[in-house]
């Protein structure tokens, strides 16, 4: 399954009421999370209140941020999280590709105890230490992993790692960025950046999506749900692309009939490489028609 998701929202846990309108939201899919905005005082309330919206009925691809601890991550949260209607697992603060691994290896366990299939629990490893993003392949080629998440969110995790200094040109991440986009597409796994801070800013917002979606990201990991149109919509192909494609496609198509695969389209050169982009867009597009974008 190619996994593909353009906007991706942060519930905090103890949002109980937030958690029971899963629905409501526009977002491609839902992070529940376990970690860094759930205070230390109510974890276990968090807890329970994301295992109650596991076993509500939707049609959202749901995940949850698990917490690490100085011996890995947290048990409590993968014993409590993992049933059948869990997707997968957001891995914070991976420092090495034996983090994955050992996580992986956890899940196997609870996996096989109640009754699901060994690897059917996805991860999405977040990149915030120099450590990960230095092994960025290696963590994506992992089988259980469904793609890498690049952040370069300010004052983050990432920022203190590497020591940069945040600014809303982005200059200062662009090898971050770009560095686990290549690892992901190398891996055939999923690319995702974020996250954007200033959740107001729309207009920020809307050109930082539309960055990274230069860089080539499928989608990001989104704080509100009024960031969701506007990163969904930076990661759809409009109609004018769609239009433009299938006429690629249909000029390809009817050059190579008359022996021509090398022509002008529209003044600009295309040949096999170009259709094949052409092809995955309009695949894609209609996906996202369907209401079936991942």
């Amino acid at each position: 399954m190619k996994w593909q998701y353009r906007s991706m929202l942060f519930i905090p846990g103890v949002k109980d009421t937030w958690l029971k309108k899963l629905n409501d939201n526009v977002a491609d899919a839902i992070i529940m999370d376990l970690e860094d905005s759930v205070p230390q005082e109510r974890k276990v309330q968090a807890r329970d209140f994301v295992a109650q919206a596991l076993s509500m009925p939707t049609k959202k691809s749901l995940w949850v941020r698990i917490n690490k601890t100085t011996q890995g991550y947290a048990l409590e949260d993968i014993e409590a999280i993992v049933c059948e209607a869990l997707t997968g697992i957001v891995v914070p603060k991976v420092a090495s590709v034996a983090d994955v691994i050992g996580l992986s290896a956890q899940l196997a366990q609870v996996e096989q105890a109640r009754g699901l299939a060994v690897g059917s629990i996805r991860l999405l490893p977040m990149l915030e230490t120099a450590q990960a993003l230095w092994f960025a392949y290696d963590i994506a080629s992992i089988p259980r992993v469904a793609g890498i998440a690049g952040i370069s969110s300010k004052n983050g995790d990432a920022e203190r790692s590497l020591g940069t200094r945040w600014t809303e040109e982005g200059l200062e991440t662009l090898y971050l960025k770009s560095r686990t986009v290549m690892a992901a597409r190398a891996a055939g796994k999923m690319p995702i950046g974020g996250l954007w801070q200033n959740v107001h800013d729309l207009d920020g917002l809307t050109k930082s999506a539309s960055f990274n979606r230069q860089l080539g990201y499928d989608g990001e990991l989104i704080l509100h749900p009024s960031n969701a149109p506007i990163v969904n919509q930076a990661y759809a192909p409009t109609l004018t692309d769609i239009a433009y494609y299938e006429g690629m496609i249909a000029a390809f198509e009817q050059g190579k009939q008359q022996g021509v695969t090398a022509m002008l389209y529209e003044g600009e050169h295309i040949d096999y490489a170009h259709v094949e982009t052409a092809k995955e867009i309009v695949a894609y597009a209609k996906k996202m028609l369907e209401g079936d974008a991942i």
